[in-house]
């Protein structure tokens, strides 16, 4: 076994031993019971960030532990297509050689797309091997492969014959620079300064006219009329009346309609049906015209008027000029409010109207939402479930078309002829009217479209194969807070719709990976971690244990490296303690079974290891994976390694107990590397190889059952009374290996001869068992439990030279105690200093009392 530990030469001898084994697949254990996870499959176009360390770590943990229980565990992976990210890419590429997607046409650039999935599309799978993800790739899926599509196909088909998919011309959110429309869930919203503008529509029946507020002046230019709330009285007498549009000249009606705000602006606002989603409620309402005013492009177009060409918020100028010109601006104000950005490249949002696809969401709600009331699919956190409903209960109509050319084309043609509508799974030659004169639609299908039916499609729908029977539902759906209304309430509806029951059992939602400051990472700002630099200074399995230490269910993971350092330092103890444990056990491998009755110190170690064990599993079946590594964590450090491997020195030096001595120290470093392989892989793997041997690889070995085992009465006593002796040690400043007598007061009867022998052991103790001493002056006296502890402190310490040190370290402590409340008596101060300073200064001085009290103890034991 090397000597110190290598992450690097450790990580890179184990993944292709265990994918070739199998232990990835379901088949290991052909007689489990089935546990089937999908991942959430990262875009195609991009690389592995901290958000999916986490959460591919997260899942790994989880899959590792059920296999290892005995679970036909599957873990499936796979990619998504990603329709407008892949495509930016693919069209910057072409950009630098002077073309566009249009110079070559539709066929050759989705092959150039292909091309390039081809060449750079293993970068993902690359990426999760150096992970650890222990996914079977012999099931490997991605969203635009033969199956998949055709699944995709088949719902839209379904969907459409029952009348759940619809063409329809409605207001969408449009991105000019990806050209294509998004869902509502696809915009991202900023608080942004801005500006309130007052201008003035006169009336066309008289006198005056009626002042709007607006943030968007070029949108005047669309405007088909002008609105109050119904009980406003101001505006009442003017219902029905007409106003003139400014620099445009059309006539517009005034109209009543609840949806406005009369505490907003002057409460009577302008309505552009074709540019505002609100407005185009209330024109339908009222039969509105709904005229464009800007094109794909957001540029201003349509209107006649010296504004076309222009780009939007060139025309917002240009506008507003003209209509200070024409004298209808009354005033203008800063005014902060919420703009729509594009999730993927950031522009501005344009509400559009548009003629697309969209799904109606309302039939498959109701049931998604009564699952989780019934409690068919639990959330872990519970409290994400009234974010779910909030969400459910009030979305709108799915825009599920995208006016690109990389993804699922929609299965629609057009007939030339009759103008028929034909929706089918399989292509077309000819219309019910005898017509060949058939085109395709145009669009493709929004990316979360297909990703809605990952849970199902890729385990083979619509064949009835082995594996949809047996891995559906999915046992857990793992993802961030940030998806679940792009994903997780999606696929909550298609499962229960096509597959008839919900798509997992439990949905576990975690949090996003922040920077140490709690800022969202981003490549911007320059705070960005790559965590493949992580593991390859690190290693994987720091990384790994870093994340899961730190996400607490439901809560953001403020990022910080020393975590990753502290874990890479707790890799290191482990492969010490397994390097003492060899050197122990000799060259038997440790694959005996737990012993019969073994020895007070083993007795309290195997009793921890099987509590600790019960409700690191107790943990575990919560998913609160942070609190269970945290409470093994501790076990391990402070139990085992602090106090077991030493406590375990003595009788693996005696010929009569080292048998058993070896056999418990064995068994638990084994189980112990059981525990831990979820989280850290690589390291327990190559460990085991050492302590075990054999061919059974850890990642297919059985978890651990532990007996009940009785702890001996005192042990936490023991712990208590050897600390204490080696805080007067360090106190007194006395070297850890120096004999010191001991007078042991029993009243309980705790002691016995292992008591003796790990006093000598833990704390070079010479221990007696005896009567308080009949003059305890010039003694140390140390309390644990129900015992004390009392040490003779002459022929031990110079009494004169330390009651003088003592002395000296009581005066100097006052004195900073002195300057310290006179500072906090100061109201100036107080009042003054900030109030972080004065709380430390208030910790300050606790400490100092404290510290002044210790000493004076110390002083009192020493007598005179």
């Amino acid at each position: 076994m090397r000597p110190t530990y290598d992450p690097k030469a450790v990580e890179s001898r184990w993944y292709d031993r265990w994918d070739r084994a199998g232990v990835f697949r379901p088949e290991h254990n052909p007689d489990g019971e089935p546990f089937c996870v999908v991942i959430p499959p990262p875009n195609v176009t991009g690389q592995l960030h901290m958000g999916h360390a986490l959460n591919h770590a997260i899942h790994d943990v989880i899959v590792r532990r059920k296999r290892m229980q005995g679970y036909a565990a599957l873990w499936l992976p796979g990619a998504d297509h990603a329709g407008i990210a892949t495509q930016n890419v693919v069209e910057r590429d072409l950009a630098a050689e002077g073309l566009s997607r249009h110079d070559i046409g539709r066929e050759a650039f989705v092959e150039q797309v292909w091309s390039w999935k081809r060449q750079y599309g293993d970068r993902i799978s690359l990426q999760m091997r150096r992970l650890g993800d222990s996914v079977d790739w012999t099931r490997e899926r991605f969203t635009m492969d033969e199956g998949l599509s055709r699944a995709v196909r088949e719902v839209f088909v379904r969907l459409y014959e029952e009348d759940l998919i619809y063409r329809g011309n409605r207001i969408i959110n449009w991105c000019p620079r990806c050209g294509t429309a998004l869902a509502e869930i696809e915009v991202e919203y900023e608080d942004e300064p801005g500006e309130l503008t007052y201008l003035t529509y006169p009336f066309t029946d008289g006198p005056g006219g009626i002042t709007v507020a607006t943030t968007r002046v070029e949108t005047m230019l669309g405007d088909t009329a002008v609105a109050v709330h119904p009980d406003d009285t101001r505006y009442q007498r003017y219902v029905g009346h007409t106003v003139r549009l400014p620099l445009v000249g059309r006539e517009i009606p005034i109209i009543a309609d609840e949806a406005v705000d009369p505490e907003f602006g002057t409460g009577a606002v302008k309505v552009t049906p074709a540019h505002d989603p609100n407005d185009y409620e209330i024109g339908r309402r009222h039969g509105l015209e709904a005229p464009k005013i800007l094109d794909e492009g957001a540029m201003v177009a349509f209107t006649g008027l010296r504004f076309d060409g222009m780009d939007r918020f060139e025309a917002r100028e240009a506008v507003k000029h003209e209509l200070h010109k024409v004298g209808v601006i009354e005033k203008t104000e800063d005014h902060t409010h919420s703009i729509g950005h594009c999730y993927r490249c950031g522009t501005v949002i344009e509400p559009y109207l548009s003629d697309q696809w969209f799904v109606k969401v309302r039939p498959l709600t109701i049931p998604a939402i009564d699952a989780v009331r019934d409690g068919n699919t639990r959330f872990f956190p519970k409290r994400w479930e009234k974010s779910y409903f909030h969400w459910m209960e009030n979305l709108r109509d799915w825009c599920i078309s995208r006016q690109i050319w990389w993804g699922h084309r929609i299965p629609a043609w057009y007939c030339d002829d009759c103008g028929e509508t034909i929706v089918a799974v399989e292509d077309p030659n000819v219309c019910s009217c005898g017509s060949a004169n058939l085109r395709q639609e145009e669009d493709v299908l929004d990316t979360w479209f297909s990703s809605a039916l990952w849970p199902f499609s890729t385990l083979g729908w619509p064949d009835e194969t082995e594996d949809l029977e047996r891995f559906y539902p999915n046992a857990v759906m793992i993802t961030g807070f940030d998806i679940i209304y792009f994903w997780v309430a999606r696929m909550m509806q298609m499962g229960l719709h096509f597959m008839g029951d919900v798509p997992f059992v439990d949905t576990v939602i975690h949090g996003l990976v922040r920077d140490a400051s709690g800022r969202k990472m981003s490549k911007s700002i320059g705070n960005a971690i790559d965590p493949l630099d992580v593991i390859d200074e690190h290693g994987a399995d720091s990384l790994r244990l870093a994340l899961i230490q730190a996400a607490a269910p439901g809560h953001d993971v403020p990022f910080d490296i020393e975590w990753v350092e502290g874990a890479r330092k707790f890799g290191n103890k482990l492969w010490n303690a397994v390097r003492f444990g060899l050197q122990h056990t000799g060259d038997v491998p440790v694959v005996g079974g737990y012993p019969d009755d073994p020895a007070p110190v083993d007795r309290w170690i195997l009793s921890r290891l099987g509590e600790v064990t019960e409700r690191f599993d107790d943990l575990c079946d919560q998913y609160r994976l942070s609190d269970a590594y945290a409470s093994l964590y501790s076990f391990a450090w402070s139990e085992v390694f602090d106090w077991y491997l030493e406590m375990a020195k003595s009788p693996l030096r005696d010929p009569a107990r080292a048998a058993e001595a070896r056999q418990t120290l064995g068994v638990v470093l084994r189980d112990l590397l059981k525990l831990f392989h979820p989280a850290i892989p690589f390291v327990t793997e190559e460990l085991w190889s050492e302590l075990v041997g054999g061919d059974e690889l850890l990642a297919g070995s059985r978890w651990p059952g532990i007996p009940h085992y009785e702890a001996p009465a005192g042990i936490a006593t023991l712990q208590e009374l050897v600390t204490g002796v080696r805080r007067f040690r360090a106190e007194h400043g006395l070297g850890p290996r120096r004999p010191i007598g001991m007078t042991i007061v029993d009243s309980d009867g705790l002691e016995g001869s292992w008591w003796e022998e790990q006093l000598r052991a833990l704390a070079f103790v010479e221990p007696e068992f005896g009567d308080l001493p009949v003059d305890v002056t010039g003694h140390t006296r140390i309390v644990a439990g129900t015992i004390q502890g009392f040490i003779r402190l002459s022929g031990l310490v110079d009494v004169e030279a330390e009651r003088a040190r003592l002395e000296k370290s009581i005066v100097a402590v006052r004195a900073d105690l002195e300057r310290s409340e006179a500072k906090l008596a100061n109201e100036s101060y107080r009042s003054k200093a900030p109030a972080d300073i004065v709380a430390k200064e208030s910790v300050k001085a606790d400490e100092l009392r404290h510290k002044v009290e210790k000493l004076q103890a110390q002083l009192g034991e020493l007598g005179g």
